[in-house]
This record gives C-alpha cells, structure tokens and sequence, in this order.
C-alpha cells in the first residue's frame, strides 16, 4: 500500500493535496476552512449539523463525466472525505467578466428579496440555495422547504428568503460551474487515476481510506478497534462536541461496492454506502413509508452525507430507519472473508448498540421487499419539532388483513427500549382478530404495559407509554379509513 499520507481534492478550480503530517484527519473541513484567509464566509452556529451555517456543497463526478452537486454541513465532514471531490464556498459563487463581478442567480435573488439582515446565515443559505438550483428546474414549495430546513434564520424570516429560491430557480440557466464543468472534471480524474487505498497518520491517529470493499475487510480484520465510519454525521460530534481524539478510524465512504441500487419484481436492493437523500429520492413510489421516513430525518445536509448503513450499524434505539424496515421485512446483507450472508432485521439488533455484525464484517446492502397490494405500511415520529429532529417514539407498521381478520401484524417500535422492537405480545394478541376498533383498544391496553421505556430530556417514561398506545389507534384510524378491512 502506498502511504502518501494526503489526500486530494479540488477548489477554486486546482487541485489541493492536504498532508496529514501537521494536520488531523478528524479536523472538519469548516475548521480547516476558517483556518486559512480566503475561505471564511463559512460560519460555526452550532457544530452539530443543526443550523446549517456551515453548509458549503460538494461536486462529485459521476459515471458519465457529468458533476453532481449536494449541500452537506460542513462541521460533520472530515477532511479525508473531501479526496477525490470539488469543494465549493460561497467565495467561488460569483464570476468575473472582465473587471466587473457578477453574482450568482441565488446570491442575486437574495439581494433582489431583501433576504439577509445580518449575514451570518446567509452565506450557508446561499450554498443550500446553490445546490438546489444545480439540481432542480422550478422546483415545487415542498422541494424548496426541504431545501432550507437545515437552515436556521432568526432575522429574516423565511418567506423572503423562498421568494429567492423560486426566482432564481425558475429556469435553470447555465452558471460559471456549467461552463467549466468539463476542465473540473478532467481534474477529478486526475486525481482518481492515481488513486490508492490511504493510511493517513498523524501523531497518535490513523486514517484508513480504502478503495476497495476487500481492502476493507482486510483493515478490519488487523485492525478491530478501529472506529466504523460512511457518513461521519454521527460521529463527528465525537469531535466536535465532546472533543475526542480518536485514534483508529476505517472510513468506507469510497467504496463504490457499496453504493449500488437496484429495484426487481419482489425487492428493492439498496447498497449500505448510499447516502439517505439518494435513497429518499429513488423509493417515493415503490417504498411510500421509507420515504416518508427519510423525509424528516435529519435536514437534506445531513441526509447528503448520512448512510444506510451507517444509521443501521449504530444501532441506536431511537434510530428512525430501524422500525421500518422491520415493518417491510427487511434483510441486511453482510460481507466478510467467507462472502455474504443476508440477516432479517428483526434479528440484526441483539441490546444496546449491538448487532450481529461480526468483527471481520461490514454491513454491504439491505433488501427490502416490495409489500402486495394488500399489504399496509405506515411510519410514525414523534418528535419536538417535525424536521431536524431524533425521535422520542417512532413507530413502523405493518398489516394485512384477510376475511375481516389480521393475518400479519407488525408493530416496530424506537424509543421504547434499549433496542428498537416489535411489540410480541400486542402483535400475538391481534393476530387473527377482527380489525376493529374495540379489538385495538383491548391490544392498546397490553401495550401500555408491553415495554418500560426510560424518562430522559425527551420525555418521561409515561409520555412513551402514552404515546406509543395511540400510535397504534392513529394506524387503525388510518387504515379504517383507508377500508382496509374490505381488502
């Protein structure tokens, strides 16, 4: 393996090389930024991926030469994350011609709207709006509030601030990116023509990069403490909220092994390195309920980054993708020496942030069935706030019933234990009964008592109880409604 001990990446339209002999691999690429002169319209508000003051967008080449762009909060991304990609700040956003600056369509809709007071803000509006325009002609409301969620502004207000999104992104007209498009993109392959697994050391830090899932398995295998990361949106607060120093890291970001997606007859396969935006924008109509899922979790900055796999491999009891996907029946695929072996979900979770996963292992896809007609799915958050927020109780259902009667009933539930879980009994109980009304307030009283969920900063204990019992009466109310029982 060749230890350069850098990494590659490019910005104000050259390529960067960053050595790892005087810096971290776990610095952020915000810190790094505001550490030098030329690049501090980026700003820290929280340094936790919430306020979206230090969004900036990534440009990232793509199979058929084109560059896709995407806005990530810049304070939960690890330098070595950028090697192989195009980082873009506000400073790159407006062009020259001749000796007359000349804003970007987003920068001067925001002007033209009067959609900034006093400017902390704007610059990671800005970058939101950029990606959105890069991506998006006459974008719907909906795709403009999602956009901005991840944007905090407590001077403007927001309404100004959409105006500019719908004006400059009415018609998608070519920018300066659009034009030199083709020269970043015969950089970017530069850079990925030399491309090498990396071992990044820093005093008493190391970095591994790999490039291929076998590399991988092999850097797992000699190395078993070190720290599991595809997204970092989780474990950069590590960093930057508790400061940790973390001294073996195995970043599986780049390997394109992992990023496949495929829908057949039955199932939907989706590789665990897939960012949870590209899955959110791929299953609206084969997968309703992941969808709904993936839409209110986190802000499209976080989602741009965050994987599959990673929010599985957490096993976090509050984890939102968890209780679905046990309600679709999912299987999770995982790879080690010996080859793949697939796991349904129900069984992947065995405590507290543990899993199945064995040492030499890493999770590699999740097959998800595609439900029958019959087949009825439903998610649930309960949140404090609807968007950019961690669940107190969240819910996934499914049911089918026959001849008036359940034949399949799944009730997922997160926040409720110390694992994401399926009420047992409450399903046992329903089984083979009549959908009805008076059935399910009996089954609401075995699942009051079914779980005994901790009181913590989101809610007390009773308020799980509470809310996961009329969880289960809104799924009745909705598939009454719905006359799932003449199915």
């Amino acid at each position: 393996m060749k230890n350069t001990n850098k990494i590659s990446f490019v910005l104000d339209q050259k390529i960067v090389d960053i050595d790892f002999d005087l810096l971290s691999p776990t610095t952020t690429v915000l810190n790094y930024l505001r550490s030098g002169p030329f690049h501090r319209g980026v700003k820290e508000g929280c340094a936790e991926g919430d306020c979206g003051a230090c969004t900036l967008a990534l440009g990232e080449l793509q199979e058929d030469g084109s560059i896709r762009y995407k806005a990530i909060d810049s304070c939960l991304v690890f330098l070595p994350q950028l090697h192989g990609k195009q980082l873009i700040t506000v400073e790159n956003l407006s062009s020259k011609a001749e000796t007359i600056e000349q804003l970007h369509p987003v920068q001067k809709a925001m002007v033209e709207s009067n959609g900034s007071q006093c400017g902390y803000c704007t610059p990671g509006i800005i970058m939101s709006l950029f990606a959105l325009y890069k991506n998006e002609n006459k974008p719907t409301r909906e795709s403009i509030d999602d956009a901005l969620t991840g944007n905090l502004c407590r001077c403007t207000g927001y309404k100004p601030i959409i105006e500019a999104a719908s004006a400059s992104c009415a018609h998608h007209s070519q920018d300066q990116f659009t034009l030199n498009e083709p020269a970043i993109a015969a950089l970017l392959r530069q850079i990925q023509q030399l491309d090498d697994e990396k071992k990044l050391v820093h005093q008493n830090q190391v970095y591994f990069l790999p490039t291929r899932l076998r590399q991988a398995i092999r850097i797992r295998q000699s190395n078993p403490r070190a720290l599991l990361i595809s997204g970092s949106s989780d474990v950069a607060l590590r960093v930057t909220k508790k400061h940790e120093v973390l001294p073996e890291i195995l970043d599986i970001s780049s390997l394109k092994d992992l990023k496949h997606f495929s829908i057949s007859e039955n199932a939907v396969t989706l590789g665990a390195g897939l960012s949870l935006e590209f899955i959110r924008t791929q299953v609206r109509d084969v997968l309703p309920a992941l969808f709904d899922t993936l839409s209110v979790f986190g802000s499209r900055q976080i989602r741009n980054v965050a994987t599959l796999g990673g929010n599985l491999g957490s096993a976090s009891p509050i984890g939102d993708t968890l209780p679905i996907l046990m309600a679709y029946g999912a299987a999770v695929v995982l790879y080690g020496p010996q080859g793949t072996r697939e796991v349904l979900i129900k069984d992947f979770i065995v405590g507290y942030r543990k899993t199945v996963i064995k040492p030499d292992e890493l999770i590699a896809a999740v097959i998800v069935p595609i439900p029958m007609d019959e087949m009825h799915i439903k998610w649930y958050k309960i949140s404090k706030r609807k968007d950019l927020d961690i669940s107190t109780v969240s819910g996934g259902f499914g049911l089918r019933v026959s001849d008036g009667v359940v034949s399949e009933i799944v009730l997922a539930y997160g926040g409720m234990a110390a694992q994401t879980k399926r009420a047992d009994k409450t399903e046992a109980f329903l089984l083979g009964k009549p959908w009805s009304r008076e059935v399910v307030e009996e089954a609401m009283l075995i699942l009051y008592n079914e779980f005994e969920p901790l009181t913590d900063a989101r809610a007390s204990a009773e308020m799980r109880k509470i809310s996961a019992r009329n969880l289960l009466l809104k799924f009745w109310s909705e598939t009454n409604t719905q006359k799932v029982v003449a199915s």
